[in-house]
């Protein structure tokens, strides 16, 4: 089977079928266009899970509450989830990003930073950290996704995944949800980060993958069209309350 079957297979069964996988990133190689692009999702089942958007501010995105009067958790709710370096390009579901645009400023490592993060504190779920950073300092370009989830057996400890796959070829990209469907709680995602799609331009791959999204669970998505050679980059962004 092609990896392009593959690809779509997994798009298929991990999002277009699949009613949750709660929030969800992918980093791949456009089709057709001497680009990367970057994918960022949030979904949610309650009210309060659902009172959030995306704002773009310059290069980075944030997730915000449309209400704030109604959040109960602040520090799950608001960060900074795309930030930018010179030729580093970061995404990812928490504060986390935050930390590490901070620390790889100051000339710390991927996972020296991850290393002080912990799955999300907010129990019986548990939501594990998701993280990706696009390096295209070399040629080719390097990919690192991280999760970090609640350990099986003890959820007060925390299982660490890092993952730096081969150069991508076009059309293809590596992503990760933090859950693997629903439940009560929602089972944490498990298993290496699978192959998904990347193809047409960015508004093409916004709507693919809003579109597959469960309609009552989606609240935001972005896409991160990022050019070669140190061009400036679009973000594109798309909120369940906008009307869109």
């Amino acid at each position: 089977m092609q990896a392009h079957d593959i690809a779509q297979q997994n798009f298929d069964r991990l999002i277009r079928t699949n009613p949750y996988p709660g929030r969800g990133l992918v980093i791949g190689r456009m089709a057709g266009d001497d680009a990367w692009v970057m994918v960022y999702w949030i979904m949610g089942r309650s009210p309060n899970s659902q009172n959030r958007q995306f704002v773009v501010e310059g290069d980075m995105l944030r997730a915000e509450p449309l209400d704030a009067q109604l959040v109960s958790n602040p520090e799950l709710i608001i960060y900074e989830a795309i930030r930018e370096l010179p030729h580093v390009h970061l995404v990812g579901n928490g504060k986390q990003v935050q930390a590490l645009y901070e620390g790889l400023l100051a000339g710390s490592a991927f996972d020296d930073v991850l290393a002080n993060w912990e799955r999300e504190p907010d129990p019986p779920i548990y939501t594990p950290r998701i993280t990706g950073m696009l390096d295209m300092q070399t040629s080719p370009a390097s990919l690192t996704l991280n999760i970090l989830k609640a350990h099986a057996a003890n959820p007060e400890l925390t299982d660490r995944f890092t993952y730096r796959p081969a150069p991508l070829p076009p059309g293809l990209g590596m992503g990760l949800t933090t859950y693997q469907g629903e439940g009560n709680p929602p089972p944490s995602f498990a298993g290496e980060p699978p192959l998904l799609p990347c193809l047409g331009n960015a508004q093409t791959i916004l709507d693919t993958y809003w579109n597959a999204l469960n309609a009552d669970f989606r609240v935001a998505l972005a896409v991160k069209w990022i050019p070669d050679h140190g061009k400036p980059g679009e973000i594109m962004v798309r909120n369940r309350f906008d009307g869109a």
